[in-house]
Formats: C-alpha cells, sequence, structure tokens
C-alpha cells in the first residue's frame, strides 16, 4: 500500500477512445500491475519487461486505486504532424481532442499471493514512476507499507473506498460512483482480453470529482480487510467469476450470429 504524488497533469487513456483520448481518474488494476512491474524491470534491468510483467501478474491477487484529493479532468486539443512534405496548401497537422486529469494523491493497494515485497517496495522508490503513460510522471510520498490482508466472508454491508466490480452479484446500497470500464491484467487470459465494469467511489460536485465510500453486499464476492485500518477492497470468487465470463461470451457468441449487429 503506497500514495503516490501526481506531479503535473496525467492521462490514464481509456481504452477505445483514440480520437478524442479519454482519461480514468483513478489508476485501474491493469495500469497498477503494469506500474510495479515497470519498477521491477527499470531496477533490476536483468530480464525483457514482459518478463517481470508476466511474474508480477502470477504473484497478484487484486490491484486498485482510489483518489485521496478532489480530481479536476479537462479536454485539451493538440496538434499532431501528420506528415513533414506536401503540395503548398496542403494539410500537415490533425487536431486531437485529448483528455488529461489534475489531482493531488492517490492511494494505491496490490495484494500479493506471498509475503516475499522487499524488492518491489524498493523498486517503487528507487525507479521513475508515470501514471499511465510516460509524459505523466509521479513520486512515491513514503515508502510502501506492507501489511497483513484477510479474505473474509460477509453478508453485511461492508464500506470501501475502491471500485468495486459492476455485476449482478454485488449490490450496491445508498452510495454514489461513476461505471468505467476496465482491464483487470495486462496480458491476455485464455485468448480473452476483456473489460470489466466497475463501479468507482465518485461523486461530482460543480464540475470536480471528489473521493466518497461505496456501501456493498452480495453473495458470491471476496472481501479483503487490510492491516488493522478497516480498509476493505471488493473481489469476485473463482464461481462468480466464471459465471460473469460465461455470460460475456454467450452474449458475444449471440452478437456474431445476429445479423442486426
Amino acid at each position: 500500500m503506497f500514495t503516490l504524488r501526481l506531479n503535473s497533469l496525467y492521462s490514464i487513456r481509456i481504452p477505445f477512445t483514440w480520437q478524442s483520448a479519454l482519461t480514468y481518474p483513478v489508476l485501474p488494476p491493469s495500469a497498477v500491475i503494469g506500474l510495479i512491474a515497470n519498477a521491477l524491470q527499470r531496477c533490476k534491468n536483468d530480464k525483457h519487461p514482459r518478463e517481470y510483467l508476466k511474474k508480477v501478474e502470477e504473484e497478484i491477487i487484486w490491484a486498485g486505486s482510489r483518489l485521496l484529493t478532489p480530481c479536476l479532468i479537462k479536454s485539451y486539443t493538440t496538434s499532431a504532424i501528420t506528415k513533414w512534405e506536401d503540395t503548398v496548401g496542403g494539410k500537415f497537422t490533425n487536431a486531437l481532442s485529448r483528455q488529461f486529469s489534475f489531482s493531488k494523491n492517490l492511494q494505491v493497494i496490490a495484494i500479493f499471493k506471498n509475503n516475499n515485497l522487499s524488492l518491489e517496495g524498493e523498486a517503487l522508490l528507487l525507479s521513475p514512476l508515470t501514471c499511465g503513460d510516460s509524459e505523466s510522471p509521479v513520486t512515491i510520498e513514503d515508502p510502501p507499507e506492507i501489511k497483513d490482508t484477510e479474505e473474509i466472508v460477509s453478508k453485511e454491508v461492508v464500506e470501501t473506498y475502491f471500485p468495486v466490480p459492476f455485476v449482478k452479484n454485488i449490490e450496491i446500497i445508498d452510495s454514489g460512483g461513476q461505471v468505467y470500464l476496465m482491464h483487470e491484467r495486462c496480458l491476455k487470459r485464455d485468448e480473452r482480453y476483456l473489460l470489466r465494469s466497475y463501479v468507482v467511489p465518485l461523486i461530482e460536485v460543480k464540475g470536480i470529482l471528489r473521493p466518497t465510500i461505496l456501501k456493498v453486499k452480495g453473495v458470491g464476492i471476496k472481501i479483503y480487510k487490510i492491516g488493522d485500518i478497516p480498509i476493505y477492497v471488493i473481489g469476485l470468487t473463482e464461481e462468480s467469476e466464471k459465471s460473469v465470463s460465461k455470460r460475456k461470451i454467450s452474449r458475444n457468441k449471440k452478437r456474431w450470429f445476429n445479423p442486426s449487429f
């Protein structure tokens, strides 16, 4: 668990938004995994970056982040050079719209299978870090905290500050949030590279996103309690994961054979 200080505007591009690139206000799970793997590779520099990415994905159980301070998102138009030579009066540039976020701090949590995390903590402190893309530098305010994590089962209402999967099994009670499609991994699994809907605990007040709390309960979910502080993060059990994946595959097959699509 560690806190990032955003040193400038940052842009974490939402997938499939290119000509008008939209940004997340928080790091999705895939970006947290990528940040840790990139830090490891830069620290040791003895293997290909994808080898470290595979290692991190094998060891990680859950990853996510949350806003600690308000966030402002604005769109800017940039001019991209499309060609260097043309006739007089020809068009050399193309206007691209891109969103940027501005906030002060993000809290990041990654849950690993084992507790041999000394190298990861060292790498995060020693390596240059970026938030989403290479143009968004960040720094860690304090050394990462290593805390014991307990997996608990509860049918009661649980409060969390972190994004929650937006699935049928999980009921969101009396809380505000915004839905974003996020990748949970960087590498394909079973030839699939699915986006999952997450409810991010944010409320918009006068155009500014502010962190809030989600109250949830459900069946077939994993609840992780982190350390002595009552920080809870929500994941899906293997049975629920398979159920959601089957529904998505079934829908995709229907679309493939439906002439209306």
